[in-house]
């Protein structure tokens, strides 16, 4: 094996996902997920420490994250770590690392409305690998 770029988080959306269209019409939605590691300290106080990660879904996957994730929701993403950097509007290089992902699956308990003979929603979505052309390989800047 070569490499391996792989991530698996769970955790709840600290946003709606916010869907946007690239010059190709191709749908790209994001939003960021919050994961929570709780623990004791060495005196034995409970603490958290949360985590926040910035999440992108292309495609068929965005267009299913912006109908059916919102706010708080909890949800397991599969995906993988992806950097790239940008000069903003006055030519300082930004840097940012996103978690693309390959599919989602949403965690939640269904609303009461929607309750069918399940009493949980798993829900899978995978979207083909298909190599994104639309976002720039940069190089890391480390």
């Amino acid at each position: 094996m070569s490499s391996l770029n792989k991530v698996q988080l769970i955790g709840r959306l600290g946003k709606d996902p916010e869907i946007k269209y690239t010059n190709d019409n191709v749908p790209v939605a994001k939003f960021s997920l919050a994961t929570t590691e709780i623990y004791k300290d060495k005196s034995g106080q409970k603490q958290e420490n949360t985590e926040w990660h910035n999440i992108v879904c292309w495609r068929s996957l965005a267009e299913i994250a912006e109908k059916y994730l919102t706010k708080g929701k909890q949800v397991y993403i599969e995906g993988k770590i992806k950097s790239r950097s940008w000069d903003d509007k006055d030519g300082v290089k930004r840097y940012i690392t996103e978690i693309v992902a390959d599919n989602f699956i949403m965690l939640d308990k269904r609303e009461s409305s929607e309750q069918h003979t399940e009493s949980s929603t798993q829900k899978s979505f995978e979207t083909p690998p298909v190599e994104n052309t639309s976002v720039p390989e940069d190089d890391l800047p480390f």
